[in-house]
């Protein structure tokens, strides 16, 4: 069981810290890391470069994660169809979560980039898909709300990540799911600091809506 996860939770650093926001930046003649908040993360270039590269960046991020989360159950289903004895011991959800804390880890601290990189929002919605459904579509929902009424991209995901372990906690969800969601509300939070001060200091960037 811990060699499964252990494998996992490589090949999700491994994928994650393969940044595309970095390389969608370089197909258009920019270094995302030294333009704008210099953040290689798809906010970062939708303000720099537009929607269609931001929003490109988003569901490469969104699918970066959902793979690392949703590997193990790929692996347990084609090991079961080919009926070999070789069967992923434990919990699955379990061998999800370090399939995408590996991707995480490797958004925000890639191997590539020095160990820099991105906060990882886009990539824990795409995980969460797989193993929070119901709770990341709340917090989607919340995200939307928050975002349309403030225009700040960093408090809506401030709040879609707190959200997290309390709808676990109200949908009466088990301990594993309730911790796993509470880690990465506090993740979210942290990756987020520099973002709370400029919040609290009236200086975070928002996205205005244009004339």
């Amino acid at each position: 069981m811990f060699a499964a996860i252990g494998i996992f939770a490589l090949i999700g650093y491994l994928l994650g810290s393969v940044n595309f926001a970095v390389l969608v930046a370089k197909k258009h003649g920019v270094d995302i890391l030294k333009e704008g908040s210099g953040n290689p993360g798809a906010t970062n270039v939708k303000r720099v470069l537009g929607k269609g590269p931001g929003n490109l960046v988003f569901a490469l991020d969104v699918l970066k994660g959902f793979v690392g989360a949703g590997l193990p159950t790929l692996v347990g289903y084609v090991i079961a169809t080919q009926s070999i004895t070789l069967v992923i011991q434990g919990d699955v959800f379990i061998h999800g979560v370090a399939g995408l804390v590996g991707t995480l880890l490797g958004h925000c601290f890639s191997c590539f980039l020095k160990f820099k990189g991105g906060k990882g929002v886009a990539s824990t919605i795409g995980g969460l898909v797989v193993l929070l459904p119901v709770p990341i579509l709340i917090g989607a929902t919340l995200w939307g709300l928050v975002f349309l009424a403030s225009r700040y991209v960093s408090l809506a995901s401030i709040a879609l990540g707190v959200s997290l372990p309390v709808s676990c906690f109200f949908l009466k969800y088990g301990q594993p799911q309730f911790w796993f969601a509470g880690v990465l509300a506090a993740f979210n939070v942290w990756t987020h600091r520099s973002n709370i001060g400029r919040l609290l200091t009236g200086t975070e960037s928002r996205f205005v809506k244009k004339a």
